[in-house]
């Protein structure tokens, strides 16, 4: 069982690649990791990024899958336009089921894309994806819809529906993540936790989703095991972040 990240990397570990990896690894999944960004950052601030260019992104791709064989990926901080065709046609290239997490904002928070982001998201790779996972600032920006309670969340997650299936995490929600599987709403409940250790937490959990799809799980069963694994991760972090959990 082998996944696959396309992501940035946190020196900190904490987000991006190396999160995505630990959690990977964590249950039980083969990780393999395409890097898109350079950052110096840590849990509490961003100080500088470096993108990598699309080209060499595309050749990372090429070298892991000439090996190994893998149907689901995750994708975390894609940054720019070109990065972001250049993922859209390596999952059309190979057959991939892509798992966006729609990374713009870091949660220390410096900026993680460019202006146009979020129309390349929408343009090129949700279209070809298999669920996006944003959270209410990035939902904002893909549906053009202010969220400021739960059934805005909703509209939002409707219009995103008519590109991917989607699901709006609840942290700024008051826990409740709305989820749109082929246009069918589900409101999932989870208990909010107080704690400092959140930095990389959508980088976890969309991590989580995918690994659990690639151990064939359904996308319900996947959905439900990442948030528990995710909420665990949380209660059990430290440093600032969370610390895988399992």
């Amino acid at each position: 069982m082998i996944a696959m990240s396309i992501a940035g990397v946190d020196p900190s570990g904490g987000a991006g690649v190396f999160a995505d990896l630990k959690t990977f690894q964590a249950l039980g999944v083969y990780g393999t990791g395409v890097v898109t960004a350079l950052t110096a950052q840590n849990p509490y601030k961003m100080f500088s990024l470096k993108e990598i260019d699309s080209s060499y992104v595309a050749e990372q791709i090429d070298a892991v899958l000439d090996s190994y064989e893998i149907e689901y990926i995750k994708t975390g901080m894609l940054y720019s336009k070109e990065i972001i065709k250049t993922v859209s046609q390596k999952t059309k290239e190979y057959n991939l089921k892509a798992i966006v997490d729609p990374v713009m904002v870091a949660t220390s928070g410096g900026n993680l894309s460019k202006e146009e982001t979020a129309e390349s998201l929408k343009r090129y790779l949700l279209p070809n994806s298999f669920f996006t996972t944003p959270n209410v600032d990035e939902a904002e920006k893909l549906s053009g819809i202010k969220i400021t309670n739960e059934e805005d969340a909703i509209k939002a997650s409707e219009k995103l529906q008519k590109i991917c299936n989607n699901m709006i995490t609840g942290g700024h929600l008051q826990g409740n993540n709305i989820i749109n599987i082929d246009g069918e709403i589900t409101i999932k409940k989870q208990k909010l936790l107080k704690s400092e250790n959140l930095h990389g937490s959508g980088c976890n959990f969309s991590a989580a989703i995918t690994a659990y799809l690639t151990k064939k799980d359904s996308l319900n069963e996947a959905i439900s095991k990442a948030l528990d694994y995710t909420y665990e991760s949380i209660k059990n972090g430290n440093y600032g972040t969370l610390i895988p959990y399992i």
